[in-house]
């Protein structure tokens, strides 16, 4: 089974899926090689995608802001402040409306999805001055990831947002191209970004959800008793996935206070209200305003 991520092997995702290999290659006695390949050996998160449907390789995560171009009804979860924090996040995720977002996945991509693993709470970062409401991106040239909701949602907070390649920011602020930026504490920390940022302030205004992609072709080829094993050792990861990454981010957060990063706070509630227009615009395209007002109400 060749599986394929593109973060690093410290990351969380290989915390996942060392997991599942442990597990399966337990339960399979020699007879399953479970392969795992970080930092995009085999190919990009979208080639990977596409890599699953076909069956070349077993498996992937992908993070939602990749899935909504392939299945619309997934940028649901690409609102921003849409979650009030990380147990309301998980709470709809693994619930109903995760299990219902999960199967128009399976049902695009002929894929399982084996659980939902999480790429950290993302903030705001500059080098300009702290974000403490809406007014103070006024101006701020600020790259977000390439989802069109996001965009526009950042652009009627005030910035000016663009979604330029993740591997140029750093260029891109080191010369002034951009004020900053949008992730979570570990990437702001693995890519360096506090050699040219100063403040981190706290939006929390995306939980980005990862969908472990398993290939529906490879699945059908096994036994019934590694199918079980499969499911079983995908459960398992998320919980591995998500403690590794609660961990990072407890230890990126000292690391990047030591290093002079400046955090703080923000008041939610004016990004809240200028977000439910973003919310009333794209509901169609989601599954409807009723969905929506699930989730916030849960």
């Amino acid at each position: 089974m060749k599986n394929s991520h593109n973060a690093g092997e410290k990351h969380s995702f290989q915390e996942g899926y060392l997991s599942m290999k442990k597990h399966l290659e337990k339960i399979g006695e020699g007879k399953i090689d479970f392969q795992v390949f970080p930092a995009a050996q085999i190919a990009t998160e979208k080639d990977a995608i596409e890599m699953v449907k076909l069956g070349v390789i077993a498996s992937t995560p992908v993070n939602i802001g990749a899935l909504g171009s392939f299945v619309p009804e997934a940028d649901l979860f690409n609102f921003p402040f849409l979650f009030r924090d990380t147990n309301h996040f998980y709470d709809i995720i693994d619930g109903p409306v995760g299990k219902q977002i999960a199967k128009k996945i399976e049902d695009k991509l002929d894929c399982i999805v084996l659980g939902w693993w999480f790429a950290g709470v993302r903030n705001v970062w500059n080098k300009e001055r702290p974000i403490h409401k809406p007014e103070d991106l006024q101006g701020l040239k600020i790259r977000v990831i390439g989802s069109s909701i996001i965009l526009d949602g950042f652009n009627s907070f005030g910035a000016q947002a663009t979604s330029m390649s993740f591997n140029q920011l750093y260029s891109a602020v080191q010369t002034k191209v951009l004020d900053g930026g949008e992730c979570d504490n570990t990437d702001l920390l693995d890519m360096k970004f506090y050699e040219v940022t100063k403040y981190i302030s706290s939006t929390e205004h995306l939980f980005p959800a990862v969908a472990l992609l398993f290939s529906k072709k490879q699945f059908n080829e096994l036994s019934p008793d590694v199918q079980k094993e499969v499911l079983e050792a995908g459960h398992t990861s998320v919980a591995v996935q998500r403690r590794s990454m609660k961990q990072k981010t407890e230890e990126a957060v000292v690391q990047l206070q030591e290093k002079g990063m400046v955090f703080n706070d923000v008041d939610k509630k004016p990004f809240q209200d200028l977000a439910k227009e973003l919310y009333l615009k794209n509901a169609e395209k989601v599954g409807g305003m009723q969905l929506i007002e699930q989730i916030i109400n849960q």
